[in-house]
């Protein structure tokens, strides 16, 4: 593990030179004046009740509620090529300020854009309307005009088929990717730093520009850009569902071209009834519920109180980077376990109906909602000081002295966290977000045992470990949302 974790710290180091150490650009600690003991309990409560009355309710009800669709239009959706070629136009123009624009995290608009409205607000945008992605990334059409250029040579052979990417990886490469991505985030010592991001941006743009001209988009995307399966599994938790007007695969994305149908139905629908993850998929979305847990717990005054730090008189990023190394891995390595032992002790008390590794790959799809609910309320107030700050530095990008939206930095307020109302209203939203997660996820798992169980009462039984699972999970998000923080 260190010879692992030494590697990983090598290769992103190099990313970029030794430079300051910035913060994250808002704090989440204010003073708290709520009863959060009964916020506790009555989420906890919350989810345990939502298992309960499914568990009695008669078998059926949850069906009809998960197929019901109220369809909205039909059309055959737009080729993504124009978009993405504009998207890929405003990352440069990012990178580009990146580079020589301001050092200042909370002046350039490369780090606000990249941490604030792309990872926070795209995400939860993602699980509202749907894959977006699909639309704006920055790779689909760049490929598209270096394939008219090059012709079959950018597809990896000279025959214009790709190099096969070997099945047995699975989503291995994914998770290699998206580690590499949660270890930046949270535990290099300067990501918001606009030179250090830039370099970042630019290496991973490149390398996975040049493993789809090599393997394919559909394999590489499909399987080993982590931020395409992630968003695709996202937008799954949406409303709004695109699904094959007739006579097309079920999975298919909304862009591939074909005649698609929107729906309105309940919230994670499109989750239900697909073919179970193999076990890479799995160990994937749990590294996804990882790194927003441990973002919050590496914050907290208990986490640096047990590495011997004290909280009121933080040392700052570079002080942490191993300790946090060792936690993000060792809090992803306990999340894979519980899961696994929940639903392998499910499994067992059911029965042993089907497949145990198939159930692995199936109830899985029931903590998207919970990571959701943790990205909403971790970053919330994040949220709402650096959009302020996002505006001020589009209305002068390349720190010129232009005010181009009329709004600049001396505009930004945080009086809302110096408030008992302003307070008490975060923290009921953070509240709610972590409970319907969870409600929602209890909905899910329900639903998903049913169908991958055919009796009744033992896809019913089977669900009672996770259950649990997701109540302790429940009081742990809560907690982690009234507990002291640092600013670092």
């Amino acid at each position: 593990m260190p010879r692992v974790a030494g590697t990983v710290l090598a290769v992103l180091g190099a990313v970029g030179p030794a430079a300051p150490a910035f913060a994250h650009t808002s704090e989440r600690a204010f003073v708290l004046l709520l009863p959060t003991g009964y916020y506790m309990t009555a989420g906890a409560v919350a989810v345990l009740a939502t298992f309960l009355l499914l568990a009695f309710i008669p078998k059926g009800i949850s069906d009809r509620l998960a197929d019901a669709r109220l369809r909205l239009l039909a059309l055959r959706p737009p080729s993504p090529v124009a978009t993405s070629l504009l998207a890929f136009a405003f990352l440069v123009v990012l990178v580009f300020a990146g580079f020589y624009g301001t050092r200042d995290p909370l002046e350039n608009p490369l780090p606000l854009t990249i941490w604030t409205l792309w990872w926070i607000v795209f995400t939860i945008l993602t699980a509202i309307v749907g894959n977006l992605w699909v639309y704006l990334n920055p790779w689909s059409g760049p490929l598209r005009l270096a394939r008219r250029l090059f012709g079959g040579l950018s597809a990896g052979h000279t025959d214009g088929h790709p190099v096969a990417l070997p099945p047995r990886l699975g989503y291995g490469l994914a998770i290699v990717q998206f580690l590499a991505f949660a270890w930046f985030e949270k535990i290099n010592i300067a990501p918001a730093d606009p030179e250090r991001l830039a370099m970042a941006v630019s290496v991973y743009w490149l390398v996975n520009f040049a493993a789809a001209l090599l393997f394919g988009d559909e394999a590489w995307f499909g399987r080993a850009e982590p931020f395409s399966v992630f968003f695709r599994f996202i937008a799954r938790l949406s409303p709004l569902v695109w699904e094959p007007a007739s006579g097309q695969p079920a999975d298919r994305e909304p862009a591939d071209g074909g005649r698609m149908r929107l729906s309105l139905a309940m919230p994670g629908a499109a989750l239900i009834g697909g073919e179970p993850l193999p076990l890479s998929g799995v160990v994937f979305l749990l590294l996804t519920l990882t790194l927003e847990s441990f973002d919050g717990l590496s914050e907290t005054f208990w986490w640096l109180g047990i590495n011997g730090i004290n909280p009121l008189e933080f040392p700052g990023r570079s002080a942490v980077v191993w300790i946090n190394t060792y936690g993000l891995l060792l809090s992803w390595v306990v999340l894979v376990s519980v899961y696994m032992v929940a639903t392998a002790l499910g499994w067992l008390l059911a029965g042993r109906p089907g497949s145990l590794v198939a159930l692995f790959g199936t109830l899985v799809f029931s903590i998207m909602p919970i990571a959701l609910g943790f990205h909403f309320s971790h970053y919330l107030t994040a949220v709402l000081i650096d959009l302020q700050y996002a505006l001020a530095a589009a209305s002068d990008p390349f720190d010129a002295g232009m005010n181009l939206l009329g709004y600049d930095e001396s505009m930004v307020t945080t009086s809302f966290l110096n408030t008992h109302d302003g307070v008490r209203v975060i923290w009921n939203a953070q509240t709610a977000g972590i409970v319907v997660g969870h409600v929602l996820g209890i909905l899910l798992a329900h639903e998903l045992a049913c169908r991958a169980i055919a009796d009744y009462r033992a896809a019913v039984i089977s669900q009672a470990p996770l259950a649990l699972v997701m109540v302790a999970y429940t009081l742990f998000g809560l907690w982690l949302l009234a507990s002291p923080v640092t600013g670092g």
